[in-house]
């Protein structure tokens, strides 16, 4: 089933013939970018990461290295979603502000290049969850091929790993933005605070994290089996998020879930 739809994707596209891909470096954009490099030659391919403020650093180095290893011309934008009417307000549709804007940033790159198509990395699970900016994505004729050929999230992974990908095993990653309870206002401040809460919780080796803010609250996710190491280093953790102005320290005992902060809007 897996090596149909790997297939599929391809047939879809070749049928494109050249394409600019919204590349963030995370799984399923990494995988696209592979795909189409495969399907196209490199010629017919151009990758497109846009650097912002909810965008971490690190995030981006890693899109150029991944980039280079797989071959492709790689153009970095400079954007900036607090810009965005409409976006810091962080009401439910912020990712269709966002989403929006990126594709208004990239049709016009694959005009000036003569390709003929932008596509990005939505992926069949997506359809399955809050995605405001497939919205977007419909009102400027992106297209999303991995959830065209139904390609789901693990089947990726997999694909990736017999590829040889370094991201087949990579902790999924969404926008800083995310962290921040709908409703406040989202701020350079919070971001900030939110990336430096992130990294520095990934020094323990905890690869898979998030730091939920609300208010002066940090609510940290981390999978159950890292729990303990949250616990055993609670003193040196709550120091360090307070001085970066977080008030109060919290671990949820649920653990990770991916848009855990969509509870809400239910």
């Amino acid at each position: 089933m897996i090596n149909e739809k790997y297939e599929k994707l391809t047939s879809i596209l070749q049928e494109m013939r050249t394409v600019v891909v919204a590349f963030s470096g995370g799984v399923d954009s990494t995988f696209l970018l592979k795909a189409a490099v495969d399907a196209l030659g490199y010629e017919n391919v151009l990758a497109v990461t846009a650097d912002s403020e909810t965008y971490p650093s690190s995030e981006l180095e890693e899109a150029k290295q991944l980039a280079q290893k797989i071959g492709v011309k790689h153009t970095v934008i400079e954007t900036s979603e607090l810009a965005i009417p409409g976006y810091t307000e962080n009401n439910k549709n912020r990712c269709y502000f966002c989403k929006s804007s990126l594709f208004q940033h990239l049709v016009p790159i694959m005009e000036k290049s003569g390709f003929n198509n932008v596509i990005y990395g939505v992926i069949a699970d997506d359809l399955n969850e809050y995605r405001p900016g497939i919205q977007a994505a419909k009102e400027r004729g992106v297209r999303g091929p991995l959830q065209e050929a139904s390609l789901f999230k693990e089947e990726i992974r997999e694909l990736s790993r017999q590829f040889d990908l370094p991201t087949w095993d990579k902790p999924s990653f969404a926008c800083l933005s995310s962290r921040i309870a709908y409703g406040e206002k989202i701020t350079q401040e919070k971001l900030t605070k939110v990336e430096k809460a992130e990294a520095y919780l990934k020094t323990l080796h905890i690869r898979q994290v998030r730091v939920r803010t609300h208010g002066e609250i940090a609510r940290i996710e981390v999978e159950p089996q890292n729990m303990k190491i949250v616990l055993e280093n609670h003193e040196a953790i709550s120091k360090e998020l307070q001085s970066y102005g977080y008030q109060y320290i919290t671990l949820d005992l649920i653990g990770y879930k991916s848009g855990s902060m969509n509870k809400v809007l239910s």
